[in-house]
């Protein structure tokens, strides 16, 4: 056998063994959300939206896995070349420990995590055709965290010892550009696709611990998150297809 060859993925594998427990709130970056809202092509100018949908995602070092549940309920208007939304939205979620070491004074197999929160979405549109051109909107959302892994990053914090952010209220801001289109012969079928690009505001303690040695820009980039999402609809139904730092999935009814 040559071992020569198998040297790198040791190298790796020891590398990813070697790296530091680090603990961030269950909704980090987690918290943008499409948020649907009526075109100018829609008879009705006002919606209420109800939706439920799923997701999953890793932490920071890629070593432990959150898969989450989410119920929302917003409200959508379109003015003259104006979109804005709102709403509120509830999740519940399991934050699986992916150490094998129960040795670890913060070992644990999988914790509960809840979060409610608002989110606001604005953004400005023109027209052509069957197109919605959403050249420039701002998208922003407030969440707090509770549960029994919110409780965990408190106590761990105040021992002192370990990388952990024990935030749980979080905001999160940035701005996103949408193009959203109907059906040649059926307004009610329609398609959309948004960018966004964004950040979560506030001091991040792992920056004077498990980030101390970064540099000021490399702080700032890691603050920084894209989210890419699909949107469809048909009649009174809508889906959406989010993918980022995370996957999420949602359906729902308007009204």
């Amino acid at each position: 056998m040559n071992v020569q060859r198998f040297l790198p993925l040791i190298a790796v594998a020891l590398l990813f063994a070697s790296c530091s427990h680090v603990y961030t709130p269950a909704l980090y970056h987690q918290d943008i959300a499409y948020q649907p809202k009526p075109t100018s092509f829609d008879t009705a100018k006002s919606l209420t939206y109800v939706s439920a949908g799923v997701g999953g995602y890793t932490n920071t070092n890629y070593n432990d896995f959150l898969v989450s549940g989410q119920l929302n309920l917003s409200r959508g208007h379109v003015f003259n070349n104006f979109n804005i939304a709102y709403g509120g939205f509830l999740v519940l979620g399991d934050y699986q420990n992916g150490s094998t070491d129960n040795n670890k004074p913060d070992y644990f197999s999988d914790k509960f995590f809840g979060a409610v929160g608002g989110r606001f979405s604005m953004n400005a549109f023109v027209t052509s055709g069957n197109v919605d051109f959403r050249f420039i909107g701002m998208e922003m959302a407030y969440s707090h965290e509770f549960g029994d892994y919110a409780t965990f990053r408190k106590t761990i914090d105040r021992q002192g010892g370990f990388y952990v952010d024990p935030r749980t209220d979080l905001f999160s801001i940035g701005l996103t550009t949408e193009v959203i289109f109907h059906n040649r012969n059926d307004a009610t079928f329609q398609h959309g696709i948004r960018g966004f690009l964004g950040t979560t505001v506030g001091h991040n303690q792992l920056d004077d611990t498990y980030y101390t040695d970064d540099t000021s820009t490399e702080k700032m980039f890691r603050k920084i998150f894209p989210k890419a999402s699909y949107f469809i609809t048909f009649k009174n139904y809508f889906g959406t297809f989010e993918v980022g730092s995370n996957v999420f999935v949602r359906f729902g009814y308007k009204f």
